[in-house]
């Protein structure tokens, strides 16, 4: 078969949305090999993503209507753990839709069918604000290659463009098993092996590009009534842009990234959010450390001959999986809306 001159998303091909002054083109780039994901071997403990029978187990009776159990109806192996994603970005799909009267194309590195999809024009010329969620799992191999670095730099170029990192937690990545082990009881999530490091994809870029930021742990975020994540310690006076304006938290999920800001230069990338930690979970080497609260919500205003804003968040903001409320909501607002 011969490769298409459109970019390919879930078994269709894109169609291009024309510009419009006013309303913004979001688009989400899944920096994973769904192949590779979803063929791992499931007798390896680490590094891989869950089948549905275990999430099934672990999280009982969430998923026992037949619509989710019925290994006639829906994969019971990886697979259908991944496919737990798609249905939990179809809502954030449909607001960015109703809000601004353009869909919101996924793409994936590569795809279920095999068909690869680099970061190029296909992908960026109809696009304004990009997705990118590294939820690669680093064994997998994924790197930005030259070419797709400095078509990022490009878009980037163009006034009003945003690039919306998020990369996942970076769980177990010390070789001494009890600190592992530490991290496991510290989030507390069955799920999670004691070794699940995500995101070399964007970490390639990020180097590529010159962001001084790396995501890691997989933190425990603290709580309020049950499973609301409490309130963000909010950054206002440098939120000059708006990104967290009328915010006060976000959705509760068990381990979450710390992006952590590798330069001293205060005015390269602003850390407008930070969750606290629920410090009544098990220690963790980071709260071992001092800190009470993890860098959530990061932006890197405009600089040089980059005109577009670079943020950070993580994917599991984007996701009803872990709950929907009117911050949550207000927030993706603030992601389509913004100037």
């Amino acid at each position: 078969m011969s490769e298409s001159m459109t970019a390919r998303t879930y078994n269709q091909h894109h169609v291009p949305r024309p510009y419009i002054p006013g309303r913004r083109r979001l688009s989400i780039y899944v920096a994973w090999s769904y192949p590779a994901e979803a063929g791992a071997d499931v007798t390896r403990l680490d590094d891989r993503f869950s089948t549905m029978t275990e999430v099934r187990r672990v999280t009982w009776p969430a998923y026992e209507d037949p619509r989710w159990s019925d290994p006639l109806r829906f994969q019971q192996g990886i697979a259908g753990g991944l496919e737990l994603f798609f249905w939990g970005w179809l809502p954030f799909q449909q607001f960015v839709e109703e809000t601004t009267g353009y869909p919101v194309p996924v793409y994936q590195r590569v795809d279920q069918a095999g068909f690869h999809t680099p970061l190029d024009e296909r992908v960026l010329a109809d696009t304004d604000t990009l997705f990118v969620w590294g939820l690669d799992h680093m064994i997998t191999g994924q790197d930005a290659t030259p070419g797709e670095i400095e078509a990022l730099r490009d878009f980037l170029t163009r006034e009003g463009t945003c690039l919306a990192l998020g990369p996942h937690h970076d769980v177990g990545a010390s070789d001494d098993m009890a600190v592992r082990d530490m991290e496991y009881h510290h989030h507390g999530d069955a799920l999670v092996p004691r070794r699940q490091r995500f995101g070399r994809y964007t970490r390639s870029l990020m180097e590529g590009l010159g962001i001084p930021v790396e995501n890691r742990y997989g933190l425990r975020p603290a709580v309020t009534d049950g499973r609301k994540s409490a309130p963000l310690s909010i950054a206002r006076d440098l939120d000059t842009k708006g990104w967290l304006e009328g915010v006060s938290s976000f959705n509760f999920h068990m381990h979450l990234p710390h992006y952590a800001v590798t330069t001293d230069d205060p005015n390269v990338i602003h850390v407008l959010g930070r969750q606290p930690i629920d410090m009544s979970r098990p220690p963790h080497p980071f709260t071992e450390a001092g800190n009470t609260e993890f860098n959530m919500f990061l932006w890197m205003p405009p600089a040089g001959d980059r005109a577009g804003d670079v943020i950070f968040a993580d994917t599991t903001i984007f996701s009803s999986l872990f709950g929907i409320d009117e911050s949550l909501r207000t927030f993706w607002n603030n992601i389509v809306t913004v100037k």
